[in-house]
């Protein structure tokens, strides 16, 4: 009971919030959304469980930070979005009808949550598809992001027992740990500087 009162106290927030903050999301989009959570419906302890998918953990740091990890969310969005419209079925397929389960194997459902006829299947890639064109639109406001997190995977990715990456990274190193101590020292200066603009606002006036 307390668990379900509980749930019900995060969804009404939630709601309201959604209420609150949505001066940025077109009404098309917002009702584009709860009309897709009509389809992708969990239950409600699943949606309130303390884990969400994006933590907004490091949007409580520096600017530079958020705007890299906002970044990184909208291109996992992106990709997500993709992958949700290719599991609903295609219109052709949604409409056929399905064998007894005697006539087939067993196997693990992929397609998405749900089931939809060819109409269901036609709304749900049109809203899918509505949804990532308002992504992609904003995306486009971070391409410098993309480019720095595509040099952070390729970073990641870096081939650690190759004698070739291995010398010519020690061939680097330099003026790579030059570049490093430069943007300390700048950083500090700008820090510095910031709090002594910071003192001389706060100093009092002499009349």
């Amino acid at each position: 009971m307390v668990h379900a009162l509980r749930a019900v106290v995060c969804l009404s927030l939630w709601l309201s919030v959604c209420q609150v903050r949505g001066s940025y999301i077109p009404q098309e989009m917002n009702k584009t959304i709860q009309n897709l959570l009509q389809h992708y419906k969990i239950p409600v302890r699943e949606r309130f469980n303390g884990r969400p998918v994006f933590s907004r953990d490091l949007l409580n740091g520096k600017m530079e930070t958020k705007v890299v990890f906002m970044g990184a969310v909208l291109d996992t969005y992106k990709k997500l979005i993709e992958h949700m419209m290719k599991q609903v079925p295609s219109p052709h397929i949604a409409g056929t009808q399905v064998p007894p389960a005697s006539a087939v194997a067993p196997a693990v459902p992929t397609a998405a949550p749900g089931t939809a006829s060819n109409a269901e299947a036609g709304g749900l890639r049109k809203e899918l598809g509505y949804i990532l064109t308002k992504i992609k639109f904003l995306k486009r406001h971070y391409n410098e992001q993309e480019t720095l997190l595509h040099g952070l995977q390729k970073l990641r990715d870096i081939k650690m027992d190759d004698m070739v990456v291995q010398s010519k990274a020690l061939w680097e190193l330099p003026w790579l740990y030059e570049e490093a101590s430069t943007l300390i020292t700048r950083n500090k200066e700008r820090r510095r500087r910031r709090r002594q603009t910071r003192k001389f606002k706060t100093r009092p006036q002499l009349h």
